[in-house]
């Protein structure tokens, strides 16, 4: 009988670290394993090298995307984040149907805004961090666990955010174990340090346009109102914002792009709605904003 090599047998070319449980958190693996992996040092930057030299020549290295912009508002059973669409790269519009919006476990979802491969990368890894938390532990991170491992990533980040690769999130989640069921709903903004704030108004928006979301959000939130009219509000607060600021997408009509939204609710857990959902309320908004131009 031939003799199987012990190298061609399933599992002997992993290293023992990846066979062996030594923490829940996937992060701390990475960056034991393979840290070049982790966010803001892709691309065969070595963990060693400092900032200044990772980056080009200003006039030869054109502007990464950024995406811009994300809101976040609470209503009654739930919470939901959106997100326009665009990504820019300086004056130029690098794409226009970017994903903004995440879900990232059962009951929670992550905004992002800032620099888009950086933040795409480290939402990636939040939703693996919680994935590898629940199969280690047998149960899912509390929700302040969530928010607090959300921080650690971005202040991992530091160091290329303050080369001008920054990214904020926006957290929404659904706390199943509240004891008060009007707190279950949460909102938690970030800074680029990775600043850790809840956001208690019910509705917070960050990116560039978010002073233009947030004002409109002031005259429109309502804490009691419904799912439907939450929806509305945010697309509403979206088209604001891509009214004054031009690194925001307005709805798009002749390519049928509109605004993303994930809600999160205690009885369904967090649901991107669909395009079927999201655009009559659009086409809605917009053939009002015709009949009056000015206001």
């Amino acid at each position: 009988m031939e003799h199987t090599p012990s190298s061609a047998m399933p599992g002997a070319s992993l290293p023992a670290a990846y066979l062996t449980a030594q923490t829940s958190s996937f992060t701390d693996f990475l960056r034991e394993q393979a840290p070049h992996l982790l966010p803001g040092t892709r691309g065969g930057w070595r963990g060693d090298e400092p900032v200044q030299a990772r980056r080009g020549p200003a006039e030869l290295t054109p502007a990464p995307p950024h995406g811009t912009t994300i809101v976040a508002i609470a209503f009654d059973g739930g919470v939901l984040v959106a997100g326009d669409r665009r990504a820019t790269s300086g004056n130029m519009i690098a794409q226009r149907d970017m994903e903004k919006v995440y879900v990232t476990d059962d009951y929670s979802a992550v905004g992002i805004a800032g620099t888009a491969g950086i933040a795409v990368d480290l939402v990636r890894l939040f939703q693996l961090e919680l994935s590898h938390y629940e199969k280690i532990e047998g149960v899912s991170l509390s929700l302040d666990g969530k928010t607090n491992k959300l921080a650690s990533l971005v202040r991992g980040n530091l160091d290329v955010a303050m080369a001008g690769l920054a990214v904020i999130p926006l957290f929404v989640g659904f706390d199943t174990a509240a004891e008060n069921p009007s707190r279950a709903a949460r909102i938690v903004s970030y800074d680029v340090v990775g600043g850790r704030y809840e956001e208690r108004a019910g509705f917070h928006s960050v990116g560039s346009g978010s002073v233009f979301a947030r004002t409109s959000l002031k005259k429109t939130y309502d804490p009691g109102s419904d799912q439907q009219t939450a929806v509305r509000q945010a697309v509403d607060a979206l088209y604001d914002a891509a009214d004054d600021d031009s690194a925001t997408g307005g709805p798009d009509l002749a390519r049928r792009i509109f605004p993303s939204i994930i809600t999160v609710t205690g009885a369904e857990g967090a649901v991107q709605l669909p395009e079927e959902t999201i655009a009559p309320v659009a086409e809605a908004i917009m053939a009002e904003r015709a009949a009056r131009p000015r206001g």
